[in-house]
């Protein structure tokens, strides 16, 4: 093993406890400094991941300044140099996280957490499918997949109490962030946000529930209950294009091999709307939404949709494709195949 790999391997090692720590952190119930705990070490572990890949790609020399060889490259020159489109979502991810890291050294308040932990989640997953691209390290071999799911414990900001809690100062801090990354999250993909939902359902069976209530009927406040929640914002936010790459990233990751015609395949278009096709996927609220603003409608789908079309490959991977396509040809008279 020459320098530069006996490098990379330490960086890569120190990645992954530095990753690990900032799950850990995050996720233990007893830390109240994990916001700011979790910054510092998820920020720590893309330095070193990144590192590595600079070194594997370009030479051991380029994660020194050109004038002070002493030093090595800061995580924002890293991020730059891998990542060299500005508009990236996954880059603007990391300018943010970064930008959250430099505030905890300073101040920081509760609150940051709702603003920032659909960030946080995103750039879990981010460096979990750079770690498998750049170096083909599964961290879900280092720590489990279910782990990698930020324990969420939070509430929606509210702008009066925050005014009335904090000083002018703080408050006006604290309302320009949210200003600011509200819209970001709207405008970019599952790189750089992903939003955290609590739905709360009615169940008569106490066993299932996971918190209790009643309905005074004396309260000044009335409550309605809700039993059907819809914002396709949030629910149904992945395009055809994103399902089928997240498909074909989960067909890699398990060992599938999809076949069609006795030949290994890649989930493709066509695949993807023999699904639509078949299961009524389209009509189906839960895995679809339809937007109505032109002639031509347009579709959007949820993580179910994802989640049962996978799925559905699992069970038969080496005929699905066929099986599908013959039994809407048998379905639809005269229907002829466009593959």
């Amino acid at each position: 093993m020459n320098s530069n790999q006996t490098t990379v391997s330490r960086l890569i090692n120190k990645a992954k406890e530095a990753f690990v720590m900032a799950i850990e952190i995050y996720n233990k119930p007893s830390i109240q400094y994990r916001l700011e705990g979790f910054s510092f070490f998820i920020c720590n572990a893309w330095e070193l991941m990144l590192k590595a890949h600079i070194i594997n790609k370009y030479g051991e020399e380029a994660v020194y300044y050109m004038d002070k060889k002493n030093r090595t490259i800061s995580l924002e020159n890293c991020v730059q140099k891998v990542f060299t489109n500005e508009k990236a979502p996954l880059r603007k991810n990391l300018e943010k996280v970064i930008e959250l890291r430099n505030t905890s050294t300073h101040f920081i308040t509760e609150e940051y957490e709702a603003l920032y932990v659909p960030l946080l989640q995103a750039c879990v997953f981010n460096f979990v499918d750079k770690m498998k691209e750049f170096h083909n390290i599964d961290m879900t071999e280092v720590i489990p997949e279910n782990f990698i799911t930020l324990s969420v414990r939070l509430r929606s900001l509210d702008e009066t109490e925050i005014r009335g809690k904090y000083t002018e100062q703080v408050a006006e801090k604290l309302i320009m962030a949210q200003k600011q990354l509200d819209p970001m999250i709207d405008e970019n993909n599952s790189s750089f946000a992903i939003r955290i939902e609590h739905l709360h359902y009615n169940t008569k069976k106490r066993e299932e529930a996971t918190e209790l209530y009643y309905i005074d009927k004396e309260a000044e406040e009335g409550v309605r209950i809700i039993h059907d929640v819809k914002n396709p914002n949030d629910t149904h936010k992945y395009n055809a294009k994103f399902c089928i790459k997240e498909i074909n990233k989960r067909i890699e990751k398990a060992g599938i091999e999809l076949r069609y015609n006795n030949a290994v395949v890649k989930f493709n278009q066509y695949h993807f709307q023999l699904f639509t096709n078949y299961f009524g996927i389209k009509e189906n609220d839960r895995f679809c939404f339809v937007y109505e603003v032109s002639t031509q409608p347009q579709y959007s789908y949820s993580q179910q949709a994802i989640d049962f079309i996978f799925n559905e490959i699992k069970k038969a991977p080496d005929t699905i494709i066929g099986d599908l396509k013959d039994k809407i040809k048998k379905s639809t008279p005269g229907a002829k195949d466009s593959k």
